[in-house]
Formats: structure tokens, sequence, C-alpha cells
């Protein structure tokens, strides 16, 4: 018996901006009546794909078939009219307006010039219905909950006859329960014969509600297979682009020496009378195990299930697992960026809550970004403006630094970190990448902090920069400064950390040290399930 033809078949679907290139030569199929998992860390080409595919964006090459036919929308709702509905991760509904509004908003039928609204409600409680809910349709969507509002999102792109659903990061905002649901209604509409291409980053649901996964990675297909007969290890594997090697630890090895991180001249600065010698400080004693930062049961809703992690003085830790885990969500804990919604938190033996940023700096953490163009540098700000700034904000509006300290402390720092820049008074957005990074360290080391927390510090760098920046955090550590290592690059993570813990859908799930430190314990880790 002949196999069916796919509802979704892409062939050889490229598409760039300008010298970059965002997907080369993509394939993919999606099958009728199935759940096709969609899977890769950041700059796989996910999101491209998604707007290829939904007329977004227009593809520069290859080729699309839904159903059959030749597919290429020229705008979203092209692609509705063709049967390719979207539902994304934050949700685009009009929170004033009633659910049946909100189902048949642009689609609306009119009786005598006006929208037929008894129509509109038949239609909507028509598509609630074919999700097994009951919901009523007169109430406005900004009273009820994300997860419904994420049914109603759901229930709309149904609305159109859809053929293939795609559902971008559906249970980023779900606690268990409500995944539970709308999982129940996925298998649903598959008996229907519906198509869903499901973009997840959480292994556990991918393993749980899919039939097939597709895993890209830097633009490029790299495997298709049966959820089933894809094991977690290899499909972490695949995610990451690191190969299966036995369980030994030579990736340690690579580790900078102590001789090799003072090439780099750095010491941190100590006290404000300090910052001009940049001379050396705080050296925990060998005896001293106290914990500088304990995190113990923290949770948060919609973005930490269970954390625990801890770190002493003079310690670099490393804080690892796939995007989505929730490393960047527990990082915004710690800096007062986001408040937990249970568990402690403790800095040195005292309770700590941080409020705020604020707060999080007067108590001596400080936080660089995982996205330093959107959140960490001021790109119309100076290199030496930048790099005060955290200090300048310490002290308080009415303990200004003079121009001569300015000048001092920034001119110290960029010798000291060796940043290129055409001088300290050029727009920090002149610098490249691995500048900018140095830049925000050296704000930091200005203000002095006990904790610093780097946030995916060598993304978008080159390997020289990457370097610089592995031997500056070593050298920090060596000199007393702890340091939580975030990273997606797990032989940086191993390379620099004296332990690891790692995370998997919002949860820690493993703490690492000594011999057990591996990349492949690291990954090990990452794809065990339970």
């Amino acid at each position: 018996m002949s196999q069916s033809p796919p509802l979704l078949q892409v062939s050889s679907l490229s598409k760039r901006y300008g010298r970059l290139v965002a997907l080369d030569a993509v394939d993919l199929e999606v099958a009728c009546g199935s759940i096709h998992a969609l899977m890769g860390e950041n700059g796989a080409g996910k999101s491209t794909l998604i707007k290829c595919l939904t007329g977004a964006v227009r593809r520069d090459a290859g080729e699309c078939r839904l159903a059959g036919e030749a597919c290429d929308p020229a705008s979203p709702r092209d692609a509705e009219s063709l049967g390719i509905s979207t539902v994304f991760q934050e949700i685009n509904l009009i929170p004033h307006m009633s659910i049946a509004e909100n189902i048949t908003l642009g689609r609306e039928s009119f009786r005598y010039g006006l929208i037929d609204r008894k129509q509109a409600r038949q239609r909507a409680q028509g598509a609630i219905a074919r999700l097994g809910l009951a919901i009523d349709v007169t109430r406005e969507v900004g009273s009820c909950s994300i997860a419904v509002q994420q049914l109603v999102a759901i229930a709309r792109a149904l609305d159109v006859r859809a053929k293939l659903l795609i559902l971008d990061e559906p249970t980023s905002s779900l606690d268990r329960a409500e995944t539970s649901q709308l999982f129940e209604i996925l298998r649903r509409l598959k008996t229907e014969g519906l198509g869903v291409l499901f973009v997840t980053h959480f292994l556990d649901q991918v393993y749980e509600v899919s039939d097939q996964v597709t895993v890209l990675r830097d633009g490029r297909h790299v495997a298709t297979r049966a959820t089933n007969q894809f094991p977690r290890l290899e499909l972490v594997s695949a995610m990451l682009g690191r190969a299966i090697g036995p369980a030994s630890s030579p990736e340690r090895t690579d580790r900078p020496s102590r001789e090799s991180t003072h090439a780099v001249g750095v010491s941190p600065v100590g006290s404000l009378s300090r910052v001009a010698s940049i001379t050396p400080t705080r050296s925990p004693s060998p005896g001293n195990t106290r914990e500088l930062l304990s995190i113990r049961s923290v949770s948060r809703a919609g973005s930490i299930f269970h954390a625990d992690l801890s770190i002493e003085p003079g310690q670099a830790v490393g804080l690892a697992g796939l995007l989505g885990s929730g490393r960047t969500e527990l990082a915004k804990i710690v800096f007062g960026v986001d408040r937990s919604d249970a568990g402690s938190m403790s800095l040195d033996g005292a309770p700590y809550s941080p409020r705020s940023p604020r707060e999080a700096i007067a108590r001596g953490v400080a936080l660089t970004p995982e996205n330093r163009k959107a959140e960490g540098i001021v790109p119309n700000l100076s290199v030496r403006e930048n790099i005060v700034l955290a200090l300048q904000a310490r002290r308080g509006v009415w303990r200004s630094l003079s121009a001569r300290r300015r000048q001092q402390i920034a001119g110290e720092l960029i010798a000291k970190l060796g940043i290129k820049a055409a001088g300290a008074d050029v727009p920090i957005s002149s610098l490249s990448g691995g500048n900018q990074q140095k830049a925000l360290l050296a704000r930091w080391l200005a203000a002095d902090p006990r904790l610093l927390i780097l946030d995916e510090p060598t993304r978008g760098i080159d390997v020289g920069a990457k370097q610089e920046i592995e031997r500056l955090i070593t050298s920090l550590v060596d000199r007393g400064m702890s340091v939580l290592f975030i990273s997606s690059e797990l032989a940086e993570v191993v390379r620099t950390s004296t332990r690891v813990t790692v995370m998997r859908d919002r949860r820690t799930v493993a703490d690492l040290a000594g011999e057990s430190l591996t990349e492949r314990s690291v990954m090990e880790a990452i794809a065990t399930h339970g």
C-alpha cells in the first residue's frame, strides 16, 4: 500500500538577511493527523522557518507544498486562506473584547450592514466545542486565565478551517495541569486529521505528545526521526552539536591555568579608593566553605518550577541547560528583576530577597544580561559613561563622581581589559560585540560585586574574545570573586566552572563537580527523564 503524501512538504528552503544565512536548504515534512515537534537552540532558524511558512517573510529559495498544492503565502492572511494557522508564544488577543469577538475578529459575518453577533457567538461556540471545552464566549478575554487565552487563540486559529496548526512555545506560560489539558486537545485534533507543528524547548513534552521530531541547528536541518526512536541523549547531542563521547573528563584539561589568567592583567576593583590601582581583593581562606549564595526550593509561576543552587566565595558555578530550561529566569530572580513565589535565598548567611536590581546591587550582586544590546549597554552613551554607570547608581544622585574620577576609572579598566575603542568618549554602540561585552564586565568590576552573574557572556563574539573573557572569569575567581556562569556552550561551562548545576524544563536536576563533571555528564543530566 502506497504511503500517503505529507500534509506539509518543505524542500531546500533558504532565507538570507544580507550576509546572514538564517535558513540553509531546510527540509521538513509534517504528516496529516500528526504532531511534529520542531526543536533547536537560539539561532537554529525555527522562528525564520515559521515566518516563511506563515507569509511574514518571503523565502529566497526552495519549495513548499501544502496538501500537494504549491504554497507560497504573501502574508499571514494569505497563509490562513491556504489553511496554515499559527498561535504565537505571545498571545495576540484583545483583552477588552469578548471571546466570541476575538475568535471572529476580521472574519465577521454581516447582516443588514451590521456585524451578526448571534452568528459570531455560534461560530465561537462551535470552535470552542471542537476543543472539548465549555466556556461562556461572551466573557471578556482579559478576565480569563493565560491557559484559557491560549485555548481561545487556538480556537481562533481553527475557525478558518486550518489544515496545519503551528504552535510556537504554547506551554511556556502554562502549569502542568494546563499543559495536560492542551495536550489532550491536540490529540483530539490529531484524530480529525489536523497536522500540528509544535515548536518547543521542553524535552519531556516532546516525548509526551509528539510523533516526530525535527532538529535545526545554525539554520540547517540536522535530523528528523520518529520520537519513540530518538533517544534523549542523541536528541540533546543533535541540538547542541556535540558528539556523544566517552564518560571521561578530558575536556577540563583545557581550562585556563592560573599562569595564563595573569596574561589578561586584570584584578577585580576593590573599594572606590582602590579603583585606580586595580589591586587584588578578597582571597577566601582555604578552610572557608560557607555559602555566599544559597537558593532553596525557589519557584515562580510560569518561570521556575523548582530550583536549588549554592555558590561559595571565590567559586565559579556553571548553570547549564537547553534554551528555556529556566537559567535566565533564575538569574533574574537572583538579581531582583523578578520575585520568587516560594522558596528562600540567602546571601552571605543573611536572608536575601531583592525587590529590584538596585537592592541586589546594594548587596553586592551584579548581572550581565543575555541580551547585551537590549538590556546591557546604553547604546547612545559613551564607553566611559557605560563603564561608570553601575558605580554611580550605587553611590546615588547626591554623590556624583567627578569628571576626572570617571575618566580615571574608565581609562584604567579599558587598559586592563584590553577594550579596543577609538577612545573612551566614542559611543559604545560603535564597538564590536566582544568589546561591548568586556565594557559590561568593566562596569561591574568598577562596582566591585561579591557575586557576578554572567548570562551568555560569549554569545555572538569571536573566538579570540571568547578566550579573553574565559581567562578573565578565571582570574576574577582566583582573586576571590564568585561567578555564576550561564552558557549554552557546554565546553565553556565545563572548562570555566568548578561545579555545574544543570536545569531541565524549569527545574534544577543535577549538580556535577570533580571527575563527574564532563560534557557528556552534563548532556546526560539534560536528557535524563524523571
